[in-house]
């Protein structure tokens, strides 16, 4: 995910020539059935012991198959082909069960990919509630732990230290245990590989769970939650008011500013406890 490049660097009025480590950048095309829809710009993972790295490109893939409503549960696929090589960047490949019924002009349109879809709010909401239900959980979290997860999340982006391109998503469980974590240079790539990670080892819905991203959070980031029933989605930097619109109406806990010691609680306050 990472490759070096030789740069010159003006550093204290002295100019010399280093090596520079850049997040890799590569195309994704994602294909349903064989029918293309998706190309994302995206890291391609880190390799496997065994030398290849094509899990997280199978991850990106059915966490965006989930979070647009395509597909709910790890049953509905039968298998993601590895990811295939071509001049023009990457293919993977998502067979679906025989008896998944699926809207893929539905999907082409983009109808609510991002805040910029020109839909109001409040349509935009309601067209998201007709694909997930408002999040039901009575899972609670304890302020002072909560604050601890950022430094965590750090601990592991590796891929950040090198290069400081990467945006990361974490889940964490109610007790505050990392469960998994992903860079990427999109952050909703990242958080797409979360949820795939979830969805194909049998764990969603996440509705006792906590959702942590590097940057902001926007409405896609929630979105993304929304659709694997996560409760709590918390940012180390700022929501988009769209984003805190979609947590509230969704029964969601939003939190942003979250760092050591501190945290603004937008909506779902209800979740987060003291004692």
């Amino acid at each position: 995910m990472i490759e070096s490049r030789p740069v010159w660097k003006y550093q204290n009025g002295k100019l010399s020539q280093v090596d520079d480590d850049l997040a890799i950048e590569e195309p994704l095309e994602i294909r349903v059935r064989g029918r293309s829809v998706a190309v994302t710009m995206r890291t391609p993972g880190s390799p496997g012991p065994d030398g290849k790295r094509d899990d997280q490109d199978a991850e990106l893939a059915a966490g965006f198959l989930l979070s647009e409503g395509l597909i709910r549960s790890a049953d509905d696929v039968v298998r993601i082909d590895p990811c295939v090589r071509t001049e023009s960047g990457n293919i993977v490949n998502v067979f679906l069960a025989p008896g998944i019924k699926i809207d893929l002009d539905r999907l082409s349109r983009h109808v609510f990919a991002s805040s910029s879809c020109g839909l109001c709010g409040k349509t935009t909401i309601e067209s998201l509630h007709q694909h997930f239900e408002p999040v039901e959980s009575d899972v609670i979290i304890r302020r002072d732990m909560l604050t601890t997860l950022p430094g965590k999340l750090r601990e592991v982006q590796t891929g950040f230290d090198r290069t400081g391109g990467l945006h990361a998503a974490a889940l964490f469980d109610a007790v505050g245990t990392l469960i998994a974590a992903r860079e990427d240079v999109g952050r909703h790539n990242a958080a797409d590989k979360l949820l795939g990670y979830a969805l194909m080892r049998k764990m969603t819905p996440l509705d006792r769970h906590v959702l942590l991203v590097s940057g902001r959070a926007s409405f896609e980031i929630v979105q993304k939650a929304l659709a694997a029933s996560i409760p709590i989605v918390a940012a180390v930097s700022a929501p988009s008011s769209l984003a805190v619109e979609l947590a509230e109406d969704s029964g969601m806990t939003l939190v942003g500013f979250l760092r050591e010691g501190r945290m603004n609680v937008y909506c779902g306050e209800q979740r987060i406890t003291s004692e």
